[in-house]
This record gives structure tokens, C-alpha cells and sequence, in this order.
């Protein structure tokens, strides 16, 4: 059985004032992330004649109601505001806000909302039409046992994903300190410029740099291979590749990604670890962690036969913002970053010993945070297998201890309490 959203939810009618939030607690459709991933600090607060906005509490759904196929959605920790194209659900009582959360989180909400939605290249949902969706109908106990089994997945997420973020900054200090303020080790084993390590005026880069050290640009000490317009089909068996499009960079490998022939040229083959910088319509870099793929012509796979992993992923990451200011002068939708771009670039290229004395140092770090995101990937994929089977009853939650569903509870281990079993009806 179901009840419709209009019996479990409202429309949060409640104003909270500008001066009561700040960036933080101040939501739009620009911070709620896509495909789920919940929500960022808003770049600024709004300017409008009114001085208050929807309010939103601890417990309450927020969606963004702009093109729904974007699949962004919240659950509240705290009390905020919100903009008028986000939707602020708050839950009744007798209904447990975590688990109706988990209810909209389904793709079949977001497919609801698009199916009523109105006009083309901004849709926006109905909101008389998306109170309409099903929600199942279970006990409150009931409910509150399903949220526990997913909220627990994505707590261990969320504390992988602060994990990594304070491993990657942990990375990216020790870089910075030896290849930006060049404070790395003397050979008294003190910092070099800090101890008076010599410097020299360079021309190129207006600036001082440690003597013996070179300037040159990122082709120097990378490899940039694109990718292919690889020609898709539809895979009869396993010999295939998922393609690695912008698209899967941000949200890994989904059931719409594109299937390429395992055939095609090893310089497109993407691996765990590997180095991509999208140069098209959106500037990123990162280590892929999605799985093995097959890279398509928008993005380059960065490599390097001389210098080690750390270092040229750090030098192109710090470089990043340059490439960003020179898109944004250029303002074109696609093509943004080209061979020319990087031959133009100037970067300060250190003693290739030292590169591999820090190689040793942060090349752990960055496995670790591979290692985190391939297991986020595995509880993100056990959440969405469970999530639509615990709603519609094929799999329940249960205190017996007679039986299990193995492959589910061996996965959940880590996350769940030792007397919840989870079964298959």
C-alpha cells in the first residue's frame, strides 16, 4: 500500500529572515549538487526587495524544483533558508522524515516530478502534480528501520568522503610547501628558503625560484592523450567498456552510460589511479576511481614517462584557475583548453630527485584516497539496490535471527548493528 505525498508532507510555509542566515545556511538551486550528493555553502546571499525567504528546519526535504532531471535533494541538518525554486518538505508526524527522504531519493520521484513538469529547456515541476507521488506505506517502526539501514550507508560515505577531503589537503600542504613556498628539505634537511636557500630572478615568471631549478610548461612533464569519439553499440556479453564522458567524471558509471568495444586503443583505457583533466565545457581534474572505461574526446588522460604521479597532478591542479580565467575570457561552451593552452603555460619544474623524495611521501595519501572512493562507490551501489527493494517489501528489515540475506549483510557489516538482519521476502 501507498499513501500520496500530500498525506505524508507540506510545503514549508514558515519565513525565516536574511539576517538570521548566512551562506551556510542558505540554500538554492545552485548548491544542492546533482545526482544526489546533497549540498555545498552558497557563493552569496540573495539580493530581493523581500528581507525573508522559506524557512527550513532539522529533518525537512529540500528539492530543487529547476529541471528535475538533475536529481538534487537534502535532508536538513539544521535550520536555514531557502530559495522559491526549492521545495522545503516537511514531514507530518507519524511519518519518519529520514525515511520519506529515502522515499524521494528513488529516481522514480524525480521521473514523477519531470513526467508533470513545464517548459523545455527550464522545466520545472508542478507542484500539485509532484504531491501526487506514492509513498509505502509502512508502521513508523517500520520506517525508522529502513532509514537506519540506508542513513547508516551513507554516514560511512559521508565519514569516507571527510576522510579523503582531509587526506587530499594533508597532500596538497606538503606540496605546497615544497613546490610553491620552496621549503622543502636542505640538504641539512631544513627548509630550503626559510634557512636562506639561494633564489634567482626569473624572467618568465617575474619571480624568484631556487637556484637550478628550471621553468617550462606542463607538456614538459605530462602527457596529455585525448580521448575518442568512440562509436557506441549495444553489448550482447561483457567485452565492453563504459565511456568516460564529463558526465561520469562527476557521477561514476550509470545505466545510461555509453558501451564502447573492449577493442578499442590502450591510450584511451582508463584504469583506477589514472589522472583526467576535462578540458571541455567543464575545467576539473582528477584520480579516477569509477572503474575501467574507455576515455571519450572531451577529456585527457594525463600521464607521464619521467615524472612521478604526485607532482604532475599537483602542478595541473594548482595551474586550474589560470585555465578557468582563460575560458572565461574566451566564453565558448566547448573546446576551452587546447594543445596551444598548455604549450603556453609556465610552471617551475624542480630537480626531478626531489619530485620522487615527495612522490614517496604523498603517493600513499593519494592510494588511500582512491582506496575510500572505490568503497564509497560500493556502498553508493549497495544503497541503490536496496533502497527500491526495501520500499516496495521484496526485502525487510527484521530483528529475528534465524536467517539473513548474506551478500547484504556481509556488505553492512561495517555500518550496521550487530541485531538488525535484513531479508528477502
Amino acid at each position: 500500500m501507498t499513501n500520496p505525498l500530500k498525506i505524508v508532507a507540506d510545503y514549508s510555509k514558515s519565513r525565516i529572515s536574511l539576517e538570521d542566515i548566512d551562506v551556510g545556511t542558505y540554500v538554492t538551486t545552485d548548491n544542492l549538487l546533482q545526482n544526489k550528493q546533497g549540498k555545498v555553502n552558497a557563493e552569496k546571499m540573495p539580493k530581493q526587495s523581500s528581507n525573508n525567504v522559506t524557512r527550513f528546519d532539522e529533518g525537512d526535504i529540500l528539492v530543487a524544483n529547476i529541471r528535475p532531471y538533475l536529481k538534487k535533494i537534502w535532508l536538513a541538518k539544521y535550520t536555514g533558508g531557502s530559495s522559491s525554486d526549492v521545495l522545503t518538505f516537511k514531514v507530518r508526524k507519524n511519518f519518519d522524515s529520514t525515511f520519506v527522504y529515502y522515499s524521494l531519493f528513488r529516481d522514480d520521484f524525480f521521473e514523477h516530478m519531470m513526467n508533470g513538469s513545464k517548459g523545455t529547456k527550464m522545466p520545472r515541476g508542478d507542484k500539485n502534480q509532484i504531491l501526487d507521488f506514492p509513498n509505502p506505506d509502512f508502521k513508523f517502526e517500520t520506517q525508522k528501520q529502513i532509514a537506519k539501514v540506508l542513513s547508516d550507508l551513507d554516514a560511512k560515505i559521508e565519514v569516507n568522503n571527510k576522510i579523503n577531503q582531509e587526506l587530499e589537503a594533508m597532500a596538497k600542504t606538503l606540496y605546497d610547501y615544497w613546490f610553491v613556498q620552496f621549503d622543502f628539505p636542505d640538504v641539512n634537511g631544513k627548509p630550503y628558503k626559510y634557512s636562506g636557500g639561494k633564489m634567482v630572478f626569473n624572467e618568465a615568471l617575474k619571480r624568484e625560484i631556487p637556484e637550478g631549478w628550471e621553468v617550462g610548461t606542463l607538456l614538459d612533464i605530462a602527457n596529455f592523450q585525448n580521448g575518442l569519439a568512440c562509436q557506441k553499440f549495444r553489448p550482447v556479453d561483457e567485452n565492453y567498456l563504459p565511456v568516460i564522458k564529463i558526465k561520469e567524471m562527476r557521477d561514476g558509471f550509470t545505466g545510461k552510460t555509453e558501451k564502447v568495444k573492449k577493442d578499442v586503443p590502450d591510450r584511451i583505457k582508463i584504469y583506477d589511479g589514472d589522472i583526467l583533466f576535462s578540458w571541455s565545457a567543464s575545467l576539473e581534474v582528477m584520480i579516477w576511481s569509477g572503474g575501467n572505461g574507455a576515455l571519450n574526446q572531451h577529456i585527457f588522460k594525463v600521464t607521464s614517462g619521467d615524472y612521478p604521479k604526485s607532482y604532475y597532478y599537483f602542478e595541473l591542479l594548482n595551474y586550474l584557475q589560470h585555465f578557468k580565467m582563460i575560458a572565461d575570457l574566451r566564453k565558448t561552451t566547448m573546446g576551452h583548453i587546447t594543445q596551444d593552452h598548455l604549450k603556453q603555460s609556465r610552471i617551475v619544474i624542480p630537480p626531478i630527485t626531489l619530485c620522487e623524495e615527495i612522490e614517496k611521501k604523498i603517493s600513499p595519501i593519494l592510494k588511500s584516497v582512491v582506496s575510500n572512493q572505490q568503497q564509497n562507490q560500493k556502498l553508493s551501489e549497495l544503497r541503490d539496490w536496496l533502497l527500491p527493494m526495501l520500499m516496495n517489501g521484496q526485502v525487510r528489515v527484521s530483528d529475528s535471527r534465524d536467517g539473513s540475506l548474506g551478500k547484504v549483510e556481509q556488505e553492512l557489516g561495517m555500518v550496521a548493528e550487530s541485531n538488525v538482519e535484513y531479508w528477502k521476502s
